[in-house]
C-alpha cells in the first residue's frame, strides 16, 4: 500500500532516515500481544514497551535527533523546560555528544525524574510553580545566554524522533486496527500518529488525556487553542496548559479521536499493568488501559495497540497508587 500523504510538519522519508541518528538501544522496543491484559479488557492489546531504555522513557528518541543537529551546527549548550522525561532524555543525549545542558523543572516535579538528570550529568534549576513556568524560565535564560532552547512538540525533531515508534508498530503483525497513544504537548501523539495514518490509514488514531489536564483535547475539539488555567493530575508527564498552535495543527490531521480519563482509571490501568503484564509505569503510560476501562464497548473484540511510554516513577507514590 503506498502512503497516505497528510499535510503536517513531518515527512516520512525524514522519519525513516532518522533510525540511523538515534542510538540503537532506543530502537526497536519490546512490542508484543499481552493475553492476560487483554483478556481483563475485552479485547486484543498489543504493548510497545518504550521504558526499555536508558532512560526509561520515548523521550531519547527525539533527542538524539536534537543533539546530532546541535553538534552539526557546532553548538555546545542547550536548555529545556521538563516535567522530568526531556530532561534526563536531554540529558543523556547531550552528555553522550559532549553538550552542555540546562534542564528547568518544577520544585513539584517527581523525586525519582529530578534525581535522574542530576545523575546525568545536567545543571538542574528549580521554579516554584508547573511546567508551564518552567518553559517560561528555560526561554529567558536561553535567550540571556543566547544558547538552543530545545521545545518539546515544538522542534519538529522531537515529534519525528517518537514517530519511529509509529514505524515500528505499523511493522508488526498481526496489524492493530486501533492505536492509543498518551497526549500532552503533543510530540508522540503527532509523531506516531502520522506515521500510522500514512501507512495504516484505517487504523484508528486515539489520543488519550487526564481529564485534570484537558487543554490539547479541548483544542482538539474545539479546532483551535484553548488554554487552561490550571492542570491537576498524577500524569504528570502530560500536564501542559498551554498547547502549541502549530502541533495542534499537526495533530488535527493525524488523530481520529481526543479522549479524556479520569485519575480513579489511570490509577486502575497502572494496577492491570503491574498485575497482568509485570510492568512498573508512570501514570502517563497507563492512559491507554484507562481509555479501554472507561468505554469497554467501544473496544470490545478489537486489536488495540497501546505505547507504554515512561516508567520514571516516584516509587512511593507508585505504591499508594497501585497498591503495590
Amino acid at each position: 500500500m503506498r502512503p497516505v500523504i497528510l499535510d503536517t510538519r513531518l515527512d516520512l522519508d525524514r522519519i525513516r532516515a532518522a533510525r540511523a541518528v538515534i542510538d540503537r538501544r532506543f530502537l526497536d522496543t519490546p512490542q508484543y500481544e499481552c493475553d492476560p491484559l487483554g483478556r481483563q479488557l475485552g479485547c486484543t492489546v498489543t504493548v510497545k514497551l518504550e521504558t526499555a531504555n536508558p532512560v526509561r522513557s520515548f523521550k531519547g528518541r527525539g533527542t538524539e535527533l536534537v543533539t546530532s543537529l546541535l553538534t552539526g551546527e557546532g553548538r555546545t549548550e542547550a536548555v529545556c523546560a521538563s516535567a522530568g522525561n526531556l530532561g534526563q532524555a536531554l540529558a543523556w543525549s547531550g552528555r553522550r555528544r559532549g553538550l552542555d545542558v540546562t534542564v528547568v523543572a518544577s520544585r513539584g516535579a517527581p523525586a525519582a525524574k529530578l534525581e535522574r538528570i542530576r545523575a546525568l550529568g545536567a545543571e538542574l534549576e528549580l521554579v516554584e510553580g508547573d511546567f508551564e513556568t518552567a518553559r517560561e524560565r528555560a526561554v529567558s535564560l536561553a535567550r540571556r545566554r543566547d544558547v538552543r532552547l530545545v521545545e518539546d512538540s515544538l522542534d519538529i525533531e522531537t515529534c519525528e524522533g517518537a514517530a519511529t515508534i509509529g514505524l515500528e508498530l505499523a511493522s508488526g503483525s498481526p496489524a492493530f486496527d486501533t492505536v492509543l497513544i498518551a497526549l500532552g504537548g503533543g510530540a508522540m501523539a503527532t509523531g506516531v500518529g502520522y506515521v500510522v495514518k500514512s501507512l495504516l490509514p484505517e487504523a484508528e488514531v486515539i489520543c488519550v488525556q487526564p481529564v485534570g489536564a484537558p487543554a490539547m483535547t479541548r483544542s482538539w475539539h474545539a479546532r483551535r487553542v484553548v488554554t487552561t488555567e490550571t492542570a491537576d493530575t498524577i500524569a504528570d508527564g502530560v500536564a501542559g496548559r498551554y498547547p502549541i498552535a502549530a502541533v495542534l495543527d499537526d495533530l488535527l490531521q493525524v488523530a481520529d479521536d481526543a479522549v479524556l480519563v479520569r485519575e480513579e482509571s489511570i490509577v486502575v490501568g497502572m494496577r492491570l499493568l503491574l498485575e497482568h503484564a509485570g510492568l512498573v509505569v508512570e501514570p502517563s503510560a497507563a492512559l491507554g488501559v484507562a481509555a479501554v476501562l472507561e468505554d469497554r464497548d467501544r473496544f470490545a473484540g478489537r486489536h488495540v495497540a497501546t505505547v507504554i511510554c515512561g516508567g520514571n516513577v516516584d516509587m512511593d507514590a507508585y505504591r499508594r497508587w497501585a497498591g503495590a
